[in-house]
């Protein structure tokens, strides 16, 4: 499973570096995201709907976001 550490970055950069890794992993791979910013847990579903991914797992500890994305 690949892992993005975007903490500290603000949308639209956690898109942005789960759009370019998502380039780079086959289908059926998971990314993990680690991201302070909590418009990701409304950006990263979103962008997972259009593009035909899945989130398997979203959840706030202490103040970060950990997302689990399916690339499908």
């Amino acid at each position: 499973m690949r892992e993005i550490d975007a903490r500290r970055l603000l949308c639209p950069m956690p898109v942005i570096r789960l759009q370019e890794a998502a380039c780079q992993v086959p289908p059926g791979e998971k990314i993990k995201m680690i991201c302070t910013d909590p418009g990701v847990m409304s950006d990263i579903p979103a962008w997972c709907k259009v593009h035909g991914h899945r989130v398997v797992q979203a959840e706030e500890t202490h103040g970060e976001y950990h997302l689990v994305i399916l690339l499908q």
